[in-house]
């Protein structure tokens, strides 16, 4: 063969290797969008490549993907986290995950048995998940409540613990946290046979594993004040679940005292939801006193499964049947000021079950970007994401180095990522419907994977279990 023929094959051969399409560098790429990272303070237009999992590139010029979502006109941030999500099953993650949510976490409730709670979400979840042991839990397995709901109804809540009791509390604390319990979980307003005294050493058995006590405090402003002193004597890190809901008229007071204990080098944090309305079990302690309630009061308390207000002869037999009530006891200039305060990290505090629940599982972020955000200006969007991501991988990493990847847009993060429309995103449930999912929220990715695609969840169950470390043999 000649050379010039040789030389003619070889030129033929590159012609087709160059008209190839290329190879995709990247599993998935986010093409387009504004990317805002609050931890590192990135707000810019740009590409972002995945690869196993993981982002591997943030790009000024244009990536190449086995994928490629065009994000333009559109805000990419990273995944939001919440702190304070009972609805930990199939229903409520599909609710929350449209909702712009990646990583969610039962930290005030908790469980009693961490390594069983993990172990029957193993198979796979849509976003991630993480659990506390709970000290509510705990009373109850010891003292023996009778209930089988999420809260004690009986001696669990109003009974006295002994010695004995207490020690064996602090075991099942113990236990959960060498399972790799995230956090403990506390809350005084369910247990009011529970002294100040027992929640200080609880309190120090967290320390101990350098957890966080996440809490739904009881007393008012006097009951905030004693739980940070109770909280600063045993050297725990503390956070006050729902502000908005436990502080009432005295949010600001509230939140003035969060501050200064902050100030004064404690480690005490919040979070708030966009909502005036609570959700709890009817036959908690919170309501043990109904009966000497003014009559007008009982229309506050709206039956979940059924959508009407109570009287007090409704609530007398809904109380008895059991079942959860919203309850309308606040006013949206307190609900502003709690969700506008830079002290809040914003959590749902949601569940939904067989399609009922509270408007806050299936659209607390969205509605603070669409309400609070854009149609009030009363947040800055970049002040908004840092405290749906950041703040609350923070609050969580001293022990769970799971999170230091969660809640940034950087190389060698988590591919956990929430783009959203900043023109249209809304919540769109109700308190008659709480299983309308939010609007403007297309696309989010968990673990590098596609969950919700073009506003539709998929069929992927990429979620992973986000725990400590583990020193219990077979958890």
């Amino acid at each position: 063969m000649t050379r010039r023929r040789l030389g003619a094959i070889g030129c033929l051969v590159l012609a087709a290797a160059c008209s190839r399409p290329p190879t995709p560098t990247y599993d998935l790429v986010i093409a387009n969008g504004r990317v805002i990272d609050p931890a590192s303070g990135l707000d810019a237009v740009r590409h972002v490549g995945v690869r196993d999992g993981r982002i591997a590139a943030i790009s000024e010029s244009p990536l190449t993907g086995t994928r490629v979502i065009d994000a333009a006109r559109h805000v990419v941030a990273p995944g939001f986290i919440d702190l304070h999500e009972h609805g930990q099953q199939e229903e409520s993650y599909r609710m929350m995950v449209r909702d712009g949510v990646t990583s969610a976490f039962e930290l005030e409730v908790g469980t009693a048995d961490v390594a069983g709670w993990y172990a029957e979400r193993a198979k796979g979840q849509i976003v991630n998940h993480g659990v506390a042991i709970g000290h509510i839990k705990a009373r109850m397995q010891v003292l023996g409540d009778p209930s089988r709901g999420l809260l004690p109804t009986g001696i669990g809540g109003s009974g006295t613990a002994s010695e004995a009791q207490l020690a064996a509390m602090e075991a099942l604390l113990r236990k959960g946290l060498a399972e790799g319990a995230v956090a403990v979980g506390f809350g005084s307003a369910y247990t009011p046979g529970a002294p100040m005294a027992e929640f200080e050493r609880m309190f120090r058995v967290a320390a101990q594993g350098r957890a966080s006590a996440h809490i739904h405090m009881r007393g008012g402003l006097a009951g905030l004040q004693e739980t940070i002193a109770a909280a600063k004597a045993a050297g725990a890190s503390l956070h006050i679940v729902h502000v908005n809901s436990v502080a009432g008229d005295d949010i600001d007071a509230f939140l003035s005292a969060i501050a200064a204990a902050q100030a004064a080098g404690h480690d005490v944090t919040t979070e708030a939801y966009p909502y005036g309305a609570g959700m709890t079990e009817i036959t908690s302690a919170l309501f043990d006193d109904w009966q000497t309630w003014p009559d007008d009061k009982f229309g506050q308390h709206q039956l979940v499964s059924t959508g009407e207000r109570l009287t007090r002869a409704t609530f007398a037999a809904a109380r008895k049947a059991g079942g959860t009530i919203i309850i309308h006891s606040r006013s949206e200039a307190q609900t502003r000021t709690a969700i506008t305060s830079p002290l809040s990290i914003v959590a749902s505090d949601g569940f939904i079950e067989h399609g009922k629940g509270h408007p806050r599982t299936s659209g607390t972020f969205a509605k603070v970007l669409g309400r609070y955000v854009r149609e009030e200006k009363a947040i800055d969007l970049k002040e908004a994401l840092r405290r749906m991501t950041i703040a609350p991988a923070r609050r969580l990493e001293g022990r769970v180095p799971a999170m230091k990847t969660k809640g940034r847009l950087a190389v060698g993060a988590d591919a956990d990522i929430t783009v959203f429309d900043p023109a249209t995103v809304i919540d769109r449930a109700t308190y008659e419907d709480a299983s309308i999912p939010s609007a403007g929220i297309p696309w989010v990715v968990v673990n590098g994977e596609v969950v919700v695609d073009n506003g539709q969840v998929t069929a992927a169950r990429p979620g992973r279990a986000i725990r400590a470390a583990v020193s219990t043999p077979g958890a």
